[in-house]
């Protein structure tokens, strides 16, 4: 396979991971309520810098994978992951687990704390509560871009979306991977922040779930038919 067409392979392979765990996910709701409250470019600002650090960072460990462990098990590794996923969604979906409370609500609850005044020094209790460092980059760095920096790559870290993204480093192009999660993402975020909370409650959580099961298993799939790369 020619770098060209290893790098279209694993740009679509992350790109289309990324759509189809991000969209009703945690990090999507996050930033369409804080979108409803602040500043969408700031929003998206913040919320696209976490992603965009989590993607490189997982790509970096996916990359560091085969030196570190036989390329043969890091690619069936990564494969069993895709399975894994897409069989896990799929039961979701089709037990219909998400009748519950939705990531929207459980969102909601979370954020309620937060004022919900527009103004960007509306986050500035919150972003204390975190963490001392982010207090004093507050007077440097807007804090709606800190609360969104720091809420999204919380709710990002061990998220299914980051573990697919380091399979897929560890099998693929990692500079294709890379674009295709951080397009992925802004595509995802840039929804999200335009939508606002209109279009993440009209989200069907059930069917994102189907359409997310079956990509993981096709990818699962094309990665066992093409087998290790060389």
């Amino acid at each position: 396979m020619g770098m060209g067409s290893g790098f279209i392979e694993g740009f679509l392979k992350s790109w289309g991971v990324i759509l189809a765990s991000e969209i009703g996910d945690k990090t999507f709701f996050i930033a369409a309520i804080l979108a409803m409250r602040h500043s969408r470019r700031v929003v998206f600002a913040g919320a696209m810098l976490a992603l965009a650090v989590m993607t490189v960072l997982a790509v970096l460990l996916g990359w560091a994978a085969p030196n570190l462990i036989s390329k043969k098990w890091t690619h069936y590794g990564a494969t069993a992951l895709f399975f894994f996923f897409g069989a896990r969604m799929l039961y979701d979906a089709v037990t219909n687990a998400h009748a519950g409370e939705s990531e929207l609500d459980e969102v909601e609850k979370e954020l309620q704390g937060s004022p919900k005044s527009p103004k960007e020094g509306g986050s500035d209790v919150k972003l204390g509560r975190l963490h001392p460092l982010l207090s004093a980059l507050r007077r440097f760095v807007s804090p709606v871009l800190l609360e969104a920096f720091t809420l999204t790559f919380l709710a990002e870290w061990g998220d299914r979306s980051q573990i697919a993204t380091i399979g897929l480093a560890a099998a693929s192009d990692v500079i294709g991977v890379t674009l295709g999660g951080i397009v992925g993402h802004a595509m995802c975020t840039g929804a999200a922040v335009l939508g606002g909370k209109h279009l993440a409650e009209h989200i069907d959580e059930r069917m994102v779930a189907y359409f997310g099961g079956a990509l993981f298993l096709i990818f699962g799939g094309h990665s066992l038919y093409t087998g290790v790369p060389e």
